[in-house]
């Protein structure tokens, strides 16, 4: 099989049709999450919790395949308004520390849904 799906009673369980991490070749690859509760349904609220809500959701699925956000190498994140990418800025820098994983930012792109969204690949221990 060249992939498999991460399992795991925690992680919020997507609504949508897709696994919320997968393992293939020694990465984790985790779907975009976003500020969204143990129901699947999102949670609406400011910048700040919608960014920490959604990594909240990222290490949890982390977790599930034995990993942190310490083996993380790569994020993609997707910002709604670029007047938040100061707070992006700053609260990154609590979560991500050197050596820093590459990182791709996309603004203005989140069509009004959630303010924040990330997704990341991470190296299996």
């Amino acid at each position: 099989m060249p992939f498999e799906a991460v399992q795991s009673d925690d992680p919020p369980k997507p609504t949508l049709p897709f696994s919320p991490a997968v393992r293939a070749n020694g990465f984790i690859f985790v779907s975009g999450q976003a500020s969204v509760g143990d129901d699947g349904k999102i949670v609406a609220d400011t910048f700040e919790n919608e960014f920490r809500r959604s990594m909240d959701n990222v290490k949890r699925i982390l977790a599930a395949a034995g990993a942190t956000l310490a083996d993380v190498v790569q994020v993609r994140a997707y910002v709604d308004d670029p007047a938040n990418l100061p707070a992006y800025n700053e609260l990154y820098r609590e979560y991500f520390k050197p050596p820093l994983p590459v990182r791709t930012t996309i603004m203005q792109c989140l069509a009004g849904v959630v303010k924040f969204e990330i997704d990341v690949v991470a190296v299996e221990r």
